[in-house]
């Protein structure tokens, strides 16, 4: 799918974008130590919650937008206000400015995010290049999380740090750039119908009328809570129990980005072999049985086993991750209509965002109240209940071209041009996308008529 001029272009704005990100991540944490000091973390803490919040609620107002306002000069748009919060960031001086830019920062992310992610299946439109696109998406965000830091050491050991805003602001420019100088696919003219506030729940609507689509959202949950504890907890974990170093940790957090990457490496060609649903099952099912065993490492002394174990447990947490998230916008593209993908991208956007903030606070608060072993049984009971609801909510035998009949509408409409009568009425098929003679996945009586 490189060969693919467009495509090839939004990836290169993705990579750039992503390494401005992280650049501005570590900068951050340096300019709120500048400020706060020993209130460094509770700056960083209510700027991750800002960010969760921007993520929760601005992502399907925008979606609202995306239908009115080009796409391309959305993206570039959100680029650009993303550049310029990040060329002011060095000249705050005061910790409310820094929130304040950070929810401007969010709210743009949060608009760019889902746009593009609604995007990528129409400039790609066989299954198998959209495939490999998710999981070269996946690895991008993996690998940024490694080189990112490692290239912000790299530029301190020579300049200061209020200069990685400076590297931002060209990310930003250039994933602009070359946003504006690709020619994007006409997407198809929305059908719009109701008002502001209607067409916002669009896609919320959408993942309630489809069973696979409510699914994803309990699997987005098992990997917030797994995801949780890991992100949240590898400090105390890694220096507290295991007693081990701040390099420790980042070696920590490598192994679950490396387990990430390797599951984004194999997905392609494992769900040419499996379904989606058997894959992402089976991962969402794994991550409750890893946190029951960071569970007994963190409650046993330590020993020589420990610091394998703990490498190999957050490793099989990154790759159980990245075997549910990854195949996530293939179930988005088969289950909605081509004009209300932006809606639906923004919905799964928002809610598995809605996820993070509740499982973030978890994990934070109870470890220093409950000790770590009590944080993970909680966190994995709530991934054990979101992946039993998720198999429960998702059909074994969920066709992608479920037949149905549609007795509300004569045998002349154009909706019904490949049907076939049956007994209960003109039968067809097709792939399921919740839109006005679909409202809700065809049921199993409707096939069997």
């Amino acid at each position: 799918m490189l060969r693919n001029r467009v495509y090839r272009r939004l990836f290169t704005a993705q990579v750039v974008a992503l390494t401005g990100t992280g650049l501005a991540t570590v900068a951050l944490s340096l300019l709120a130590y500048d400020l706060a000091g020993d209130g460094a973390p509770a700056v960083l803490g209510t700027a991750l919650a800002i960010k969760m919040i921007a993520y929760v609620t601005v992502a399907p107002l925008v979606s609202v937008v995306a239908e009115r306002v080009p796409r391309r000069r959305l993206m570039a748009a959100m680029d650009l206000c993303r550049a310029g919060v990040a060329a002011a960031l060095p000249w705050v001086t005061e910790v409310w400015q820094v929130h304040v830019l950070i929810l401007l920062l969010q709210a743009a992310s949060a608009a760019f995010t889902p746009t593009f992610q609604a995007t990528i299946p129409q400039v790609l439109p066989d299954e198998q290049d959209y495939t490999r696109a998710l999981s070269m998406s996946r690895l991008a965000h993996d690998l940024e999380s490694l080189i990112s830091p490692v290239l912000a050491a790299a530029l301190l050991t020579a300049v200061s740090y209020d200069r990685l805003f400076a590297g931002t602001v060209a990310g930003f420019l250039a994933s602009a750039a070359l946003v504006t100088a690709t020619v994007l696919p006409r997407p198809a003219p929305a059908e719009r119908t109701g008002g502001f506030r209607h067409r916002a729940a669009v896609g919320a609507r959408l993942f309630c009328a489809t069973p696979r689509l409510r699914a994803l959202l309990a699997l987005d949950l098992a990997v917030a809570a797994a995801g949780a504890f890991v992100l949240v907890d590898t400090v105390a974990a890694v220096r507290d129990h295991l007693g081990r170093t701040d390099g420790a940790v980042s070696v920590a957090l490598g192994a679950y980005g490396a387990g990430s990457v390797l599951a984004a490496l194999a997905l392609s060609r494992l769900l040419r072999l499996c379904t989606d649903r058997a894959v992402m099952l089976s991962a969402a099912c794994a991550l409750p049985a890893v946190l029951a065993v960071a569970a007994v490492l963190t409650a046993t002394a330590p020993g020589a086993w420990s610091w394998p174990a703990l490498l190999a447990a957050w490793a099989a947490v990154g790759a159980c991750c990245s075997a549910v998230l990854t195949p996530g916008g293939r179930l988005i593209r088969r289950s909605t209509a081509d004009t209300d993908l932006p809606a639906a991208f923004a919905a799964r956007f928002s809610l598995s965002h809605g996820c993070w903030l509740l499982t973030y606070p978890l994990a934070g608060w109870l470890a220093p109240w409950a000790g770590l072993p009590a944080t993970a049984a909680v966190l994995g009971a709530v991934a054990l209940a979101a992946a039993a609801a998720a198999a429960a909510l998702w059909p074994a035998g969920d066709p992608d071209r479920p037949e149905h009949v549609h007795p509300d509408l004569p045998s002349g409409h154009p909706h019904l041009a490949d049907a076939r009568p049956s007994g209960a009425g003109r039968l067809h098929g097709h792939p399921h996308a919740a839109d006005q003679h679909h409202p809700r996945r065809p049921g199993r009586e409707a096939r069997r008529g």
